[in-house]
């Protein structure tokens, strides 16, 4: 088998709509939704990535993190109409 027929094709890789993550099905990642299924609540998903971001970047202020956090999901299309988001 050519070394190249192992290779991930990246051009098709989707991404989950609420965090980013590479997800093989589906709009969101098995972190991003409830036991149901269903996309969990914006204040969930604001706390568990500014906790994350806070891990990255612990220096960060809870001011940058909040800020870096809003700024991020604003790129994201299950949050980038999100009130929260738009008035940053």
């Amino acid at each position: 088998m050519p070394a190249d027929a192992l290779a991930t094709d990246t051009t098709t890789m989707l991404t989950c709509q609420s965090c980013g993550m590479p997800i093989e099905t589906g709009p969101y990642c098995d972190h991003c939704t409830d036991e149901a299924g269903n996309l969990q609540s914006f204040d969930e998903r604001f706390r568990r990535m500014a906790l994350w971001q806070q891990k990255s970047h612990p220096t960060d202020s809870p001011e940058q993190v909040e800020k870096a956090t809003l700024e991020y999901m604003a790129q994201l299309p299950a949050w980038r109409e999100h009130p929260r988001v738009v008035a940053r």
